[in-house]
C-alpha cells in the first residue's frame, strides 16, 4: 500500500501528452500558469498532487495522485517536477483553495483483488513483453518485468510503452478492474509484437533478393513486399500505372496522344524508381493528362449581346469594336452554314487539294479564316481588357501570355524532354490553364519579343499563328500533335515599327491610338470612379464628383493616350477624401475643383508653346513614341565659327540616324532656297548652327520631324518666331516637297492634348483625317501642305 495523505482535495495538474500510471516516476515540465500554479499548490501542502490528462476540451474521469520527489529546471530554465504515481482517484467537483490553482475533490479507488485469471493473463502479458523487448534488441531490461508480482502493476507498466496512443493509455488509466486492464494491455502489447514480426519477416524477404551494392533499392523492396503481405487492393492504394491508365481512358485524348502516353506508361513500368528518367516519365505523363483534350467552351454568337457586352467595358473606339463584331459575324455565318471543316481539319492534309484520300477528286474542306488580331497602341489605351471582353462576348476562356523580354524559342515551343527542368511551351501552359482546347489567348507584348543565340521567338510564333500549320502544332516536350486551328488569338503591341516583318504579316493591325479629352472624362465617370471606390473602401453615395473636376485631372495633372495615369490620379484623390471621412467628415464629400487642388497639389502640364516658341528659332512638331503621341519642340540657335564659306551643323538631343539626316536634309534645303525664303546667305557664311530636341535623355529618331526642322532653321535665320498654337509633322525631301507620314491620328490627339489649335500636315495624308474624332476635327483647324513653302507661311508670324 501507499502512503496517501488525508487530504480529499489537490490542486489539479493537466496533461495534455502523457499518462502518468501508478508506480511510474517522470519528469513534468512546467509550461503553463495553469501546471505552475498547481505546482507551487502541491509544495505549500503535502506535496502532493493530482495528474489528470486532457482529452480534448475534457478531462478524464480518473487521475493519479502523485507524489512531488523533486523540484528542478529543465534546460533553457523551465521548471519541472519529479513525481511518482501513487494510486488511481476519480476527480470530483471543484472546490476552493489557495492561489490560483483548481483544486478539486478526490476519491481514492480502491484496487480490488486480483481475479483467478489474473496471474494466467500476467504471466501471457510478461511473455509478450519480453518478446517485444528482444526483437528489439533490450532484452535487459525484460529483469526489471519480473520483480513486478502484483498483475495490476504489472499491466499499469504498458504506461511506458511508447507503442500506445495517449487514448490507448488513459484508457488503462480508466480501467479500475485488473484483470480487464491486463487483456487490454495484453491485446495492445500482441498488436506491437504482430507489427514487429512483420517488419522482421519483410526485411528477411527483402535482404534474401537484395545484394549488397544495391541497399538503395531498399524503400522500394519494402513498399512491394508490405504490399504483398497485406495483399493489398483497394482504391486508395491503387497501382501507379493503373492510375495512369485510368486517367487517359478518361482524357478523351486523340487516337496518337493516346498511342504515345500508353508507350510511356509501358516504360514507366520497366523502370527502377531509383533512376531520374523515372521523375522525368511521371512528369511528362502528369503534364499529358493534365491537359484538357476533350474540354470545348461552348460559343455564344450573338451580336446584339456581343455589342452589349462591349460597349459595357469599354468608352469609344468604336472602330475597334465595329472590327471585333465583324470577326463574331463572320464566324456565326460560317457555323451556321457548315463551311468549317471542324477542328484540326485543313486543305493542306497528306492528300493534295481536291483529291480525295482514295484519289478521287473532292472539293476541299474549307478553312476557318486566320485573321489574327493586333491590338497596337500606347499603354493605358485597353488592349489587354479587350481581350478579355473577346472572351466574355464568345463564352470562352481567357489566358494572357506575357512574351516581352522573351529570348527563347523554347519558351513558345517548349524544351526537349531531354534537358534538366524541362516544361512545355508557353502555348500549351496557357491552354492547360484555361481548361480547354479553344480559349481566347491574348498574345501580350509580341512588339518587345527578342532574340539572340538561344533562338528567334517570332519565327516560333509564325507556326503558332499560321492556320495552315497550327492544327498540327508539335511542342517539343510534349511530341504531340496539338490542334491550335480552334484557338482564337489576339496580338497586343505598342508600336509595330519592332515586330518582325514575317509575324507582322500574319497579323491584322487594329489601332488604338489613344482617348479624346472628353473621352477619358466619360472612361473616368463610367468606369474608374466605380472599380476605385471600392477599392478605397467608400461607397458610392459618399462621393460627388463632377465632369468639371474630372475635365481639370485630365488636362492638368495627367497628358498620355491611355488612363493609366488618370487611374493613379483619381486613386490618389479617393484616397485622400477617403482618409477625410474616416476622421468623421460630412458626406457625401463633394469634391469640386478646390478639392482637386486641394488633394493632387500644383498643376503638372501646362501650355509649354507659347513660352517655348516665344522666340524664333523653336519650332512644335508632333511624334509618336511607345507610350502614344507626343509633343517634340525643336530649337534651333547659330554662331560664330562655322566652316569656311558655308555653315556648320552640331546635332544634340541623343537622336537617330534618320533624325540627323533629316537636320542635314533641312540645311541643304535651306541654304539652296535661302533667298527665295528671305535668308541672306552671307548670314550663313562662317556660322555654326546647332539643333537640339528635347529632352536629351530620351532617344529619339524617325523621319517626321523634317518641316519642324527646317521651320526651326528659317524662324532662326529670318528673326521670325514661329506661331505658338501650330504644331507640324511631315518629313522633307530636297526639293522641299512634303512627304506623307504614319501614326496621324497618335499625333493629332497630342497636339490636341498640349493645347496646339492648329495642324500643319502632309497634303497626301488627308484621308487619314477620317480616323481623327469628330470631335476634335471641330476643335482644331488642319493645315494640308504639299511644299515647304505653304508650311513656312502658316507656322511663321508676320
Amino acid at each position: 500500500m501507499v502512503d496517501l495523505s488525508s487530504e480529499t482535495t489537490l490542486p489539479l495538474l493537466p496533461l495534455s501528452n502523457g499518462v502518468v500510471l501508478p508506480g511510474m516516476t517522470v519528469t513534468i515540465g512546467l509550461e503553463t500558469e495553469e501546471a505552475r500554479a498547481a505546482a507551487e499548490a502541491a509544495g505549500a501542502g503535502a506535496d502532493q498532487i493530482l495528474l489528470v490528462p486532457k482529452v480534448g476540451a475534457h478531462y478524464a474521469s480518473v487521475g493519479t495522485v502523485a507524489r512531488v520527489e523533486d523540484r528542478r529546471r529543465l534546460r533553457g530554465g523551465l521548471p519541472a517536477l519529479v513525481v511518482t504515481g501513487l494510486a488511481r482517484a476519480r476527480i470530483g467537483t471543484g472546490v476552493p483553495g489557495t492561489g490560483s490553482a483548481l483544486w478539486v475533490s478526490i476519491e481514492t479507488v480502491a484496487v480490488p483483488p486480483a481475479g483467478g485469471r489474473s496471474t494466467e493473463l500476467a504471466k501471457e502479458y510478461r511473455a509478450v513483453v519480453e518478446a517485444i523487448l528482444e526483437e528489439r534488441g533490450m532484452a535487459e531490461l525484460a529483469i526489471g518485468l519480473r520483480d513486478i508480482t502484483d498483475p495490476g502493476q504489472l499491466a499499469d507498466t504498458a504506461g511506458w510503452s511508447p507503442d500506445l496512443a495517449f487514448e490507448q493509455k488513459v484508457e488503462l488509466l480508466e480501467t479500475i478492474e485488473v484483470e480487464p486492464r491486463l487483456e487490454r494491455a495484453l491485446g495492445w502489447m500482441k498488436d506491437v509484437l504482430a507489427e514487429l514480426s512483420l517488419k522482421d519477416r519483410i526485411r528477411r524477404d527483402v535482404a534474401e533478393g537484395m545484394e549488397r551494392s544495391q541497399r538503395e533499392f531498399l524503400l522500394r523492396q519494402q513498399l512491394n513486399a508490405i504490399r504483398k503481405e497485406l495483399n493489398e487492393g483497394g482504391q486508395d492504394e491503387e497501382d501507379l500505372t493503373e492510375g495512369y491508365r485510368r486517367r487517359l481512358a478518361a482524357s478523351g485524348a486523340s487516337g496518337a496522344v493516346v498511342k504515345a502516353v500508353e508507350a510511356e506508361i509501358a516504360k514507366l513500368e520497366r523502370t527502377s524508381e531509383q533512376s531520374p528518367e523515372h521523375g522525368w516519365i511521371r512528369t511528362w505523363l502528369d503534364t499529358v493528362l493534365e491537359m484538357p483534350w476533350a474540354e470545348r467552351s461552348e460559343e455564344h454568337l450573338d451580336l446584339v449581346a456581343a455589342r452589349a457586352v462591349l460597349d459595357a467595358d469599354h468608352h469609344g473606339l468604336d472602330e475597334v469594336k465595329d472590327r471585333i463584331i465583324e470577326l463574331l459575324a463572320v464566324r456565326k455565318l460560317r457555323a451556321e452554314r457548315g463551311l468549317d471543316a471542324g477542328p484540326g481539319a485543313s486543305s493542306s492534309d497528306s492528300a493534295p487539294p481536291g483529291t480525295a484520300a482514295g484519289g478521287a477528286a473532292a472539293a476541299a474542306p474549307a478553312r476557318r479564316p486566320g485573321a489574327i488580331l493586333a491590338l497596337v497602341g500606347p499603354p493605358g489605351v485597353g488592349k489587354t481588357s479587350l481581350g478579355e471582353s473577346v472572351a466574355r462576348t464568345m463564352g470562352r476562356r481567357f489566358a494572357r501570355v506575357a512574351l516581352g523580354g522573351t529570348h527563347d524559342e523554347a519558351e513558345i515551343r517548349g524544351h526537349r524532354r531531354t534537358y534538366v527542368g524541362s516544361a512545355p511551351g508557353r502555348i500549351v501552359r496557357a491552354i492547360k490553364e484555361s481548361g480547354t482546347m479553344n480559349p481566347v489567348l491574348l498574345l501580350d507584348e509580341v512588339d518587345k519579343v527578342g532574340s539572340d543565340w538561344r533562338g528567334d521567338p517570332a519565327a516560333a510564333l509564325l507556326e503558332v499563328l499560321d492556320p495552315a500549320q497550327n492544327h498540327h502544332f508539335r511542342d517539343r516536350y510534349l511530341e504531340v500533335e496539338l490542334d491550335l486551328s480552334d484557338v482564337v488569338f489576339i496580338a497586343t503591341a505598342n508600336v509595330i515599327e519592332t515586330i518582325p516583318a514575317p509575324l507582322l504579316d500574319r497579323l491584322e493591325i487594329i489601332n488604338l491610338d489613344g482617348y479624346t479629352e472628353d473621352e477619358k472624362v466619360g472612361i473616368a465617370r463610367d468606369h474608374l470612379l466605380g472599380r476605385l471606390l471600392g477599392a478605397q473602401g467608400l461607397r458610392p453615395g459618399e462621393v460627388e464628383i463632377g465632369d468639371d473636376a474630372l475635365r481639370l485631372i485630365v488636362s492638368d495633372y495627367t497628358r498620355e493616350a491611355g488612363v493609366r495615369g488618370l487611374e493613379r490620379q483619381l486613386a490618389k484623390l479617393l484616397r485622400k477624401t477617403a482618409a477625410e471621412v474616416a476622421s468623421g467628415a460630412d458626406t457625401p464629400a463633394v469634391i469640386d475643383d478646390p478639392a482637386v487642388r486641394r488633394h493632387l497639389g500644383r498643376r503638372r502640364f501646362f501650355f509649354e508653346p507659347a513660352e517655348r516658341t516665344s522666340v524664333p528659332g523653336v519650332a512644335t512638331g508632333l511624334a509618336v513614341t511607345g507610350a502614344g503621341g507626343d509633343v517634340l519642340f525643336v530649337e534651333a540657335s547659330a554662331m560664330d565659327g562655322g566652316e569656311t564659306g558655308g555653315p556648320s551643323l552640331h546635332i544634340t538631343g541623343q537622336l537617330g540616324d534618320v533624325m540627323k539626316e533629316s537636320a542635314e536634309i533641312a540645311l541643304s534645303y535651306v541654304r539652296s532656297n535661302a533667298e527665295a525664303l528671305g535668308v541672306d546667305p552671307a548670314a550663313l557664311r562662317g556660322r555654326r548652327l546647332h539643333v537640339h530636341v528635347p529632352a536629351g535623355a530620351v532617344p529619339k529618331d524617325g523621319p517626321s520631324a523634317g518641316v519642324t526642322m527646317v521651320t526651326a532653321l528659317v524662324s532662326l535665320l529670318t528673326g521670325r518666331p514661329v506661331s505658338a498654337k501650330v504644331g507640324m509633322t511631315g518629313e522633307v525631301s530636297l526639293q522641299g516637297h512634303v512627304l506623307p507620314i504614319g501614326g496621324l491620328k497618335q499625333k493629332v490627339l497630342a497636339a490636341h492634348r498640349a493645347g496646339l489649335t492648329d495642324v500643319i500636315l502632309p497634303r497626301r495624308n488627308e484621308a487619314d483625317l477620317e480616323d481623327v474624332p469628330e470631335a476634335i476635327r471641330q476643335d482644331m483647324v488642319f493645315h494640308l501642305a504639299g511644299e515647304v513653302d505653304e508650311v513656312l507661311a502658316v507656322a511663321l508670324a508676320a
